[in-house]
């Protein structure tokens, strides 16, 4: 009977491994902070009519009449973007805030863009449905050693 032992994969390049070893610790930081700050225009479109985006009311209707939503949820879903993602991008609350947005996420993609196909160029739910995993993630996971929540030394 042979055992399985596991080895860590040996660099392509030995030269960059003091590089990437270096930088290991702040690449879930990164993407943390990447999908928070993503999610902020969107709220803001929605709350302020900031970066093209309608601001509530208009937000509302469309909730209302074109998606068959309450138009109060565009008030939680600019909530959940804008604040949510400053929130995440921090690391404050952040099991809290991440499944509040992969919620929101996996609604859009799988309750508003997935008649549209997969790509998101056509409007399709890819983006979503990629941002709800990465959020997913974060539920999960937490924030890790670079955040809010660390430092303060509290986990929601």
């Amino acid at each position: 009977m042979s055992t399985f032992s596991h080895t860590a994969a040996q660099p392509l390049v030995p030269a960059i491994a003091p590089l990437t070893q270096a930088l290991s610790p702040l690449a879930e930081p990164m993407v943390r902070v990447a999908a928070g700050l993503l999610l902020v225009p969107h709220g803001a479109q929605k709350l302020f009519g900031w970066f093209g985006g309608y601001g509530l009311e208009a937000t509302g209707q469309f909730f209302a009449t074109k998606l068959g939503l309450p138009a109060g949820l565009a008030l939680v879903a600019g909530l959940i973007e804008f604040a949510g993602g400053l929130m995440l991008a921090a690391g404050l609350a952040t099991r809290a805030v991440a499944a509040l947005a992969t919620g929101l996420l996996l609604v859009a993609a799988f309750g508003i863009h997935l008649g549209n196909g997969f790509f998101w160029t056509a409007g399709g739910f890819e983006y979503p449905l990629l941002w709800g995993v990465v959020t997913l993630a974060f539920a999960i996971r937490g924030g890790g050693r670079f955040s809010a929540d660390s430092l303060i030394g509290r986990e929601i």
